[in-house]
């Protein structure tokens, strides 16, 4: 087993770059109107998927797509504006992590907005990172209050 590998085989560096590329589709989703199932179809062929985690890639996007007025009312009270007017990238950031957070229990709170940090320094605004991190650390605290007091405690 590598280091970028869990005990139960999940590639961890296959998931990373699977969320870059969710990140891409969903700010390309938000920015196109297309609807998911072409914008996943367009990544399917675009970019190289062959390195990243293909399933997870797919439950991002079809989770953040059914659940995403559910993820954008999860998030307004921790944001500083409506959904709609945070920058498209930092939305797309968001958007993932909250559906991470609400549904992907088996990824700890920390990885999941980690990664969100991650993939915003990458593509997001300078300062962007910060935004995320204050957002989610809200939202983690209310959505997974049990694993959140166990980690400020640890």
């Amino acid at each position: 087993m590598s280091k970028h590998q869990r005990p139960d085989g999940i590639d961890l560096t296959a998931r990373a770059r699977a969320r870059r590329r969710a990140l891409q589709a969903i700010y390309a989703w938000q920015i196109s109107g297309n609807s998911m199932a072409k914008v996943m179809e367009e990544f399917r062929h675009e970019q190289d998927m062959e390195v990243a985690d293909l399933g997870y890639f797919e439950d991002l996007l079809r989770g953040v797509d059914e659940h995403c007025a559910e993820l954008d009312a999860s998030l307004a009270p921790y944001l500083d504006r409506a959904v709609a007017q945070v920058d498209p990238i930092e939305r797309a950031a968001l958007r993932l992590a909250a559906y991470e957070l609400r549904y992907r229990i088996d990824v700890p709170y920390r990885v999941v907005i980690n990664e969100a940090i991650e993939v915003t320094k990458r593509f997001g605004a300078e300062h962007g990172h910060t935004y995320i991190n204050g957002v989610l650390d809200k939202l983690a605290a209310q959505t997974r209050q049990a694993e959140y007091a166990a980690g400020a405690r640890g």
